[in-house]
């Protein structure tokens, strides 16, 4: 497989894991950083490029979703974002901290567009999330910490 290929597929799988389709990016990370072909550093970045960017596709869908939110079709009831709204401002954008997290990380990513939460401190804030999250991950994997 090729460099491209391997650096693609990992960014294409953590962009997918970072929307709200279910796909385990930290499991393609830990098995590219197990084979030892490729320097860590650059899988790190391209699962980190990829799922920042699938939790900007994310924020894009909120802002414009909510138009939508008395559809039969719309994923959410009426209840359960007026609940996710009230958590947003309540812990406001430090929240997106807790992005990379599973079941409440994408949810979160989709109601800081709704709630207009500005572009580039989603980006800052999702960024040192997701990143911190592939570095942890990666120092465990490889024995980074003794």
């Amino acid at each position: 497989m090729t460099g491209l290929a391997i650096y693609g597929g990992l960014f294409v799988t953590a962009f997918i894991a970072a929307t709200i389709l279910p796909l385990q990016s930290e499991a393609a990370l830990v098995a590219l950083l197990l084979t030892g072909d490729r320097p860590w550093w650059a899988l790190v970045a391209a699962a980190s490029a990829g799922n920042v960017l699938g939790s900007l596709t994310n924020w894009m869908l909120g802002r414009g979703i909510e138009r939508y939110r008395d559809r039969k079709w719309f994923p959410a009831d009426a209840k359960a974002l007026d609940r996710a709204q009230r958590w947003y401002r309540r812990y406001g954008k430090w929240s997106l901290l807790l992005s990379w997290a599973p079941v409440v990380g994408d949810p979160l990513t989709v109601i800081a567009g709704v709630l207009r939460e500005p572009l580039g401190s989603f980006l800052l804030l999702v960024g040192i999330a997701k990143v911190a999250r592939y570095l942890i991950l990666t120092a465990l994997t490889l024995n980074l910490f003794t």
